[in-house]
């Protein structure tokens, strides 16, 4: 059997966490509890077609209906898809921009996004990526990881895409290192020959990702009811939305997705982990140091 990517806890990075919610709601960032429906046991590939609603030319988002395998219980699982001919995207980081934390939808006020979705998991410091990060002159994160996914956007040369996840164990890292201003390593949850390279695990929480379909669109990928990744990951192959690879971005609270564009705004965020609650019932929206930011060209 092929190696599969090792999963990294999500939770805060912290030895100390408290392993109950009120002992983490006492020391938590900033937030807001929201009320929601209780999730099930989730079984894959059983979604309904999507009705993917334009929002722009190039920018269209879909909701995917999945059933609970042994409940009446659903789930949705929503896609917002980009396309880099129209639309350039941003990588916030708190470090570049005064060390302040917003959550998606304050990023996206703040700096005009029309999308915003995490960038990725952070350390104890509450600022740094856990895996390569730099922006243009900006390096958050120069320590490259054993991670196999970067995700590569604003290339130097125009031969190349203008944006791609690269991965490390079909293509060559080190030489497309140069030729990208921004790099953000993470978690292969698909690997370049679709395959589903998360190990599976009792554990289920919220997560977001972002992939490419085959068209070379970009895919922002958030799932509310809690999963196991390697489940979700299933879901996502099983979806008619040609993806084509795909790269973990968080999962648990921490998760979170922003859309505004012509009147229709979603904000979502991610629920406690089942090592705490097993539902979705809780909810909570943190500030978070990194994001990726969708823009239109030229703006």
């Amino acid at each position: 059997m092929t190696r599969l990517d090792a999963p990294r806890p999500f939770w805060p990075r912290s030895a100390t966490t408290p392993r109950t919610i009120w002992g983490w709601l006492r020391l938590a960032i900033p937030i807001v509890l929201l009320a929601g429906a209780a999730g099930g046991v989730l079984a894959w590939g059983a979604a309904d077609k999507p009705s993917w609603k334009d929002l722009d030319q190039g920018l269209a988002l879909a909701e995917f209906e999945v059933s609970s395998q042994n409940t009446t219980n659903h789930s949705r699982i929503f896609v917002l898809r980009v396309d880099p001919a129209r639309f350039s995207f941003k990588l916030l980081c708190a470090k570049e921009h005064g060390k302040e934390r917003f959550t998606t939808r304050e990023w996206s006020r703040q700096y005009g996004l029309i999308a915003a979705v995490n960038a990725g998991m952070y350390q104890q410091d509450g600022l740094t990526h856990v895996g390569f990060m730099k922006n243009f002159k900006h390096i958050n994160n120069r320590w490259v990881s054993r991670d196999n996914a970067v995700l590569a956007f604003n290339p130097t040369d125009s031969d190349l895409p203008e944006v791609q996840i690269i991965d490390r164990e079909c293509q060559d890292f080190e030489s497309l290192k140069g030729r990208y201003q921004t790099l953000i390593q993470g978690i292969r949850m698909i690997s370049c020959d679709r395959r589903n390279v998360w190990s599976p695990q009792p554990d289920r929480w919220s997560t977001a990702a972002v992939g490419m379909d085959d068209s070379g669109k970009v895919l922002f990928l958030f799932g509310q009811t809690p999963l196991s990744v390697h489940d979700f990951i299933n879901v996502l192959l099983s979806l008619p939305i040609a993806i084509k690879n795909a790269m973990y971005l968080e999962g648990g609270p921490q998760a979170s997705l922003y859309v505004s564009a012509n009147g229709v705004e979603v904000d979502k965020n991610g629920s406690l982990e089942s090592a705490f609650d097993d539902s979705d019932a809780i909810r909570i929206i943190f500030q978070i140091p990194n994001v990726i930011g969708v823009v239109r060209k030229g703006s």
